[in-house]
């Protein structure tokens, strides 16, 4: 009896041990499995059309622009990158912006790369790409007299374009925090202005808005506090899946590689 009770004792370690060897041979094999690089679908099956054809609304600087023979700014220079990199030819498509989604319902277009900010309620129509850039508002103070909080806006002055975003917000938090002063301007760049020119302790003003002011004010120190998201992508049809997956591996590559600071430092 003791004997046939090793013997079950043994059979049952053996079948143990080799259902855990096969079990680590089968996660080895996953492991190897998902860390080959495998070559994408070829250019012909991502672009049909022997093309990268991107619709833009060209009236949007310095996202985008046109003149009487050509197109220029920084998703035009995104497009055209993105054309280098997967190897394909790119073209533009100038329309309204009224008809930019319209036209990758039809077809029109392979994408759209025109300052468009990520719409959740497009989700049963449109994949975004990840994020290229964020125009989202930011916070701008004298880098010797820093505020970097909201709270730290008590007792002070905060300058933003009237009738903006920054003017909701602003009033938002004085309903949040200890008082502070509301300065209301015409522009982004006359609030900056303020704080420049010492007349006013901060300004709440959106980041392009930012980057360009301080292109022109290089000696104006300053530190930028994001507040708020506004993420800018690239828009395909949920009808192009694997287009999406290259497009958007190749912006994340780009994103990696510094492409896309390159480029937007070159308009910002």
């Amino acid at each position: 009896m003791a004997s046939r009770t090793r013997t079950i004792a043994f059979t049952a370690l053996s079948v143990g041990l080799l259902l855990w060897v096969w079990a680590l041979i089968g996660v080895l094999f996953a492991l190897r499995w998902h860390s080959v690089v495998r070559p994408g679908l070829p250019a012909k099956e991502l672009f049909p059309y022997g093309e990268i054809r991107i619709g833009v609304d060209a009236s949007y600087p310095p996202f985008e622009v046109a003149t009487a023979d050509s197109l220029f700014g920084i998703d035009i220079d995104i497009g055209s990158a993105l054309g280098a990199k997967l190897n394909i030819p790119v073209r533009f498509v100038n329309m309204g912006y009224d008809g930019l989604y319209d036209s990758l319902k039809i077809d029109q277009v392979d994408m759209l790369i025109s300052a468009l900010t990520i719409d959740y309620s497009r989700s049963g129509d449109v994949l975004y790409t990840v994020p290229y850039y964020n125009a989202g508002l930011v916070l701008v103070t004298p880098q010797r007299e820093p505020i970097e909080t909201i709270e730290a806006l008590s007792s002070h002055s905060l300058a933003f374009e009237f009738g903006s975003d920054a003017n909701l917000l602003a009033r938002a938090w004085l309903r949040r925090i200890s008082p502070f002063q509301l300065m209301p301007y015409e522009t982004p760049e006359f609030a900056l202005d303020a704080v420049r020119l010492g007349l006013s302790n901060a300004a709440l003003v959106d980041a392009t808005s930012s980057r360009l002011y301080l292109r022109e004010h290089k000696t104006f120190e300053v530190v930028q506090t994001p507040v708020s998201d506004t993420l800018f992508a690239i828009a395909l049809s949920t009808q192009r899946g694997n287009t999406w997956r290259a497009v958007d591996q190749a912006i994340k590559e780009m994103i990696d590689d510094k492409t896309i600071e390159v480029i937007l430092k070159r308009w910002l």
